[in-house]
C-alpha cells in the first residue's frame, strides 16, 4: 500500500498534516521521538479507524527511519528542533536535529524513490533590504537555527541533483493555530499572547514590538504542503507558504486584546512589557507568494483575521477563562515570553 511518511507528526504542524491526510483516507506513518511533540496530538487517529502507524524514534537514527519508510512513496519532513532562541542556547542539538536528521531522511527517501516535501524556514532570508522575500534571494541566516534549516535545504538541492530525487522546499512564515504549544519559553508569539490574555498575565515583547511577521494560519499552511506533496514538479523547487501580508507584534497584540475584551467580557487587558531584542531575530519577514501560486495553485482560504479568531477561541476553550479575582484586576505571577518566535512543528 502507498503511504505518506510525516516526520515529527506529534508536533503542532505535523499533527494537522496527519489529521488532514487521514480524513482524506490516506495511509500515514509518522516517526517522532516525542522530545517536543505531544502524544495527545495523535490521540484517537487509529481508534477512528484510520490507516495510521507510529514509529517512535529519532530521525537521526537510520534504522528507525528505514522502519518508518516501509511502503512509503511520499514524505513530509517536518521534524526539527524549533526556535531561534533555543538554537542560540543549544546550537549542536539544533544542528543534529535539523541538518543530520534531514540528510538521514533524504537518504532513506532515495532508496524508496519517494517524493519529499521539506519544511524550510523563512529565517533563511535574514535581514535583507528587499521588502518581499523572494525564493531566489541570497540566503543570510542570522542564527544557528536558520543556518541548520538552510543546511537541510542545501542537502535537498544536492540530493535532487545527484539522485534525481523530487523535492519541494516549503519556507514557512510564522505559522499559528490550535495545538501550538503556549506554555514554553520557546512558544510562538500568537500562542503566548493568547495564553497570557486568557490567564490575565502581561506578556513580554522582546524589542520595540515593531518587528513584523507574515503570520499564517495552520489550515492554509497544510493545504499548501499537500499541494506540494501531490504535485508533479521535478528536481528541487523552493516556495514560500504564507499570505504575503505582514503584521507587527504590537498590532498582533492589539488584535488579540480585542478578542479578549469581546470573548472574555473584559473592559481592560494587561499591557505587555518590553525587554531587549533577542539575538538572531529577524526584523521584518514578508513573503512573495507568486511561485507557490503559479507552480502549485496555492491560494489560502482562511486568512489571517479569521485564523486569529479561530485560534483565540481554541485557546479560550482549552485554557479556560480567567478567575473572578483576575477579572477584577489582579494578575497572576509570571511573564510569558512573547517576541516573534518562529513556529514550526
Amino acid at each position: 500500500m502507498s503511504r505518506v511518511l510525516v516526520t515529527g507528526g506529534a508536533g503542532f504542524i505535523g499533527s494537522h498534516v496527519i489529521e488532514t491526510l487521514c480524513r482524506a483516507g490516506r495511509a500515514v506513518t509518522t516517526i517522532d521521538d516525542f522530545s517536543t511533540g505531544r502524544r495527545e496530538n495523535l490521540a484517537g487517529l487509529r481508534d477512528a479507524g484510520h490507516e495510521f502507524e507510529v514509529v517512535e524514534g529519532s530521525i537521526t537514527d537510520p534504522e528507525a527511519v528505514a522502519r518508518a519508510m516501509t511502503d512509503v512513496d511520499r514524505v513530509v519532513h517536518l521534524a526539527a528542533l524549533p526556535s531561534v532562541a533555543r538554537s542560540v542556547e543549544r546550537p549542536l542539538d539544533t544542528h543534529h536535529a535539523c541538518a543530520t536528521g534531514t540528510i538521514t531522511v533524504l537518504h532513506a527517501a532515495v532508496k524508496n524513490g519517494a517524493r519529499v516535501v521539506y519544511a524550510g524556514s523563512s529565517s533563511a532570508y535574514g535581514n535583507q533590504e528587499a521588502r518581499f522575500k523572494q525564493e531566489d534571494l541570497r540566503e543570510d541566516p542570522l542564527s544557528p537555527y536558520s543556518a541548520a534549516k538552510l543546511t537541510g535545504e542545501l542537502y535537498c538541492r544536492s540530493f535532487a541533483r545527484v539522485y534525481d530525487l523530487p523535492v519541494v522546499v516549503t519556507r514557512f512564515f510564522n505559522v499559528f493555530g490550535p495545538r501550538q504549544p503556549a506554555d514554553s519559553p520557546y512558544s510562538g508569539v500568537v500562542a503566548a499572547f493568547c495564553r497570557a490574555l486568557i490567564r490575565g498575565d502581561a506578556p513580554r515583547i522582546d524589542g520595540d514590538g515593531e518587528q513584523s511577521r507574515d503570520f499564517t494560519y495552520i489550515e492554509d499552511v497544510v493545504d499548501g504542503v499537500l499541494r506540494c506533496l501531490d504535485g508533479d514538479s521535478k528536481g528541487c523547487v523552493t516556495v514560500n507558504l504564507a499570505y504575503g501580508d505582514a503584521t507587527t507584534v504590537n498590532a498582533l497584540y492589539e488584535q488579540l486584546a480585542e478578542h479578549a475584551r469581546a470573548g472574555l467580557g473584559l473592559s481592560e487587558v494587561p499591557s505587555p512589557r518590553h525587554a531587549d531584542p533577542r539575538a538572531g531575530d529577524v526584523r521584518h519577514s514578508l513573503a512573495d507568494t507568486a511561485r507557490a501560486r503559479e507552480v502549485f495553485g496555492f491560494e489560502p482560504q482562511v486568512g489571517f483575521v479569521e485564523g486569529l479568531r479561530r485560534t483565540f477561541e481554541w485557546y479560550r476553550g482549552t485554557i479556560g477563562q480567567r478567575s473572578g479575582s483576575q477579572r477584577s484586576g489582579s494578575q497572576q505571577s509570571g511573564t510569558p515570553q512573547s517576541g516573534a518566535t518562529e513556529s514550526k512543528s
